[in-house]
């Protein structure tokens, strides 16, 4: 992928996707985690996360394809946020919207040339209302760059 390639996907848009946070599954995340007791049809807060990216409207290989790359090429995890601006609620289903909001080409002395992808995930109440925005980033090695 070219630099002019990479700097285009700045503002693409995802695929529209929705999660739905189901009860006996949110009972065993928070038994899994041994979380404190959550008030009665609360979420926990990682849900934000798991909402976000477990349905952002494509797969990590869509994603990673969108951006000349596969997992056999060895992404990585870069780096993530979390902005939480209501409860989210077990049993709601959420839609999840978002996109590219930054592209980025660099050289490391030994990771040599690689890319960082940035993209924003909202997650949105049945009232239209964003429940809890997740930003992340991965790093794609660029060996051919």
């Amino acid at each position: 992928m070219t630099l002019d390639d990479l700097e285009r996907l700045v503002g693409v848009e995802f695929p529209v996707g929705e999660f739905t946070i189901e009860g006996y599954e949110h009972w065993l995340t928070t038994d899994a985690i041994d979380s404190p007791p959550l008030p009665a049809g609360v979420a926990h807060p990682m849900y934000a996360y798991y909402a976000a990216l477990g349905g952002m409207g494509l797969t990590l290989d869509e994603l990673f394809a969108m951006v000349g790359s596969s997992a056999a090429d060895g992404p990585m995890f870069g780096e993530a946020a979390l902005e939480f601006r209501e409860a989210m609620r077990v049993g709601e289903t959420y839609r999840v919207e978002g996109g590219i909001t930054g592209a980025a080409r660099k050289t490391g002395k030994r990771a040599g040339v690689f890319d960082i992808v940035s993209f924003e995930l909202r997650v949105v109440d049945s009232s239209g209302t964003v429940a809890a925005v997740s930003t992340n980033s991965f790093i794609f090695p660029r060996r051919t760059a």
